[in-house]
């Protein structure tokens, strides 16, 4: 059995490009807050989701993800309102960022862990745009305040990297850490 340890759509719809017979079982995992390398911030939370989740199906295959966005370092979760969101996107505008999403697959007792980075270049917002975006809700449960597969696409310049990453799972990642693994999954 392969539960995948999140509530998202987004990462519910990129799984299914890999497999169509998991479960869903979103994990109650305190998250660590801060850290100084956000790479490993990123790495432990998708560990614990799914830690959390295999101490239940220890049978299971679990896979855990957890997805940030950093500008300067400094890393930007889920705004807790709109003023939050609108002031995340006025300093992600017309700047790179990075989007980081750790990923971990518990099996067997054992834990595999990787993290992949992507580049995102947006273009200048008005004041205006970033309000209207805003008042649309969708930035309001994202990590930096906006989807890529969403209303702010017409925000970005480019990426370097992978698209899903992005969207909250990097497909390709996952498969090749299920194949080093030695788990054949997918």
């Amino acid at each position: 059995m392969i539960i995948l340890a999140s509530g998202s759509p987004r990462r519910h719809e990129l799984l299914r490009k890999l497999c169509s017979d998991f479960v869903v079982e979103v994990s109650d995992a305190q998250e660590v807050q801060q850290a100084d390398n956000p790479k490993i911030l990123a790495v432990e939370n998708a560990r614990l989701k799914a830690s959390s989740i295999a101490a239940r199906h220890p049978e299971a295959v679990v896979i855990g993800a957890d997805t940030i966005v950093v500008l300067d370092g400094e890393i930007f979760g889920k705004p807790d309102g709109i003023s939050s969101a609108e002031e995340m996107l006025a300093r992600l505008s017309g700047r790179r960022h990075e989007v980081i999403t750790g990923l971990a697959i518990c099996a067997g007792g054992k834990v595999f862990t990787t993290a992949e980075v992507t580049e995102v270049y947006f273009g200048e917002m008005t004041a205006e745009e970033i309000r209207e975006y805003v008042a649309t809700g969708e930035p309001l449960d994202k990590s930096g305040s906006y989807a890529l597969q969403g209303g702010a696409t017409k925000f970005i310049e480019k990426i370097h990297g992978d698209w899903s990453n992005v969207v909250g799972l990097p497909v390709y990642r996952l498969r090749r850490l299920a194949q080093a693994a030695g788990l054949e999954i997918f």
